[in-house]
């Protein structure tokens, strides 16, 4: 494949450990790893822009394969000021009558318990980018609530997060097209399943360690090791080194 291998990645998710891996175990495939927006991952995936994608969960999976790789804690953001910035964390129902500074249908527990004039308020709300919503809560008004990854990636002094309750972690996957059949794909999930250089595709553990056949072979090369410990295994508890019953015979009869 002389075409470089082209994995995109949403706000908040690191590949940096992945691509690390690769460069060391195929440092002579290339591998173009971009930065997508969440809303455009998708389109670029199945376009053939990118042949995987990391992306947050849940996604339309037709014509794709997805497998979660992990979950991020739910955070709220919040001006520097504001009366959530004195606890360790916060209850979803707490912040009922806060404005959310993004599309309600993103956060659903908070859908579920806000007050009208706030949901009014929410989805009479332009859409904003996280970096512009996150920059209007640092004037004070409303709220955004976020993988922490990403309140981490658009942090600023005048503004705090804490975890939020009561809303489901985020969910971070891997996809790819069902009927992409480049080599590499499974390359790249071998690395992300923490998978050994020494493994096969299919996860079995090719080293000599877990191998049947060299361990027969090493047990014949050592035959008179294999006898003793044969011999050891089968002493009754307590008579180290002494045969089976062989020894009393032999005394009694003198």
């Amino acid at each position: 494949m002389t075409q470089p291998f082209r994995v995109e990645f949403v706000p908040g998710v690191t590949p940096d450990k992945w691509l690390r891996v690769w460069a060391q175990r195929l440092p002579e495939s290339p591998l173009e790893a971009v930065p997508v927006e969440d809303t455009d991952a998708l389109d670029h995936l199945r376009e053939g822009a990118s042949s995987m994608v990391l992306l947050r969960l849940p996604v339309d999976r037709d014509g794709l394969h997805v497998i979660p790789l992990y979950e991020e804690v739910p955070v709220v953001v919040v001006s520097k000021d504001h009366v959530v910035s004195a606890v360790d964390e916060v209850d979803v129902a707490d912040l009922a009558d806060e404005v959310l500074m993004q599309d309600p249908a993103s956060v659903p527990e908070w859908t579920a318990v806000a007050g009208p004039e706030a949901l009014e308020r929410a989805t009479a709300m332009p859409r904003m980018t996280t970096k512009q919503a996150v920059s209007v809560v640092a004037s004070g008004s409303g709220i955004v609530v976020v993988p922490m990854s990403v309140a981490r990636l658009h942090h600023r002094k005048d503004v705090v997060h804490r975890p939020v309750t009561g809303v489901a972690p985020s969910r971070v996957g891997l996809a790819w097209r069902a009927d992409d059949e480049d080599p590499r794909i499974e390359d790249f999930i071998g690395i992300v399943r923490g998978r050994t250089e020494r493994s096969t595709r299919g996860g079995t553990d090719a080293s000599p360690k877990a191998d049947p056949a060299r361990k027969a072979g090493r047990r014949e090369a050592s035959p008179g090791r294999s006898q003793h410990s044969t011999a050891r295994r089968g002493q009754p508890a307590g008579r180290k080194g002494a045969p089976r019953g062989g020894a009393s015979r032999r005394k009694g009869r003198r």
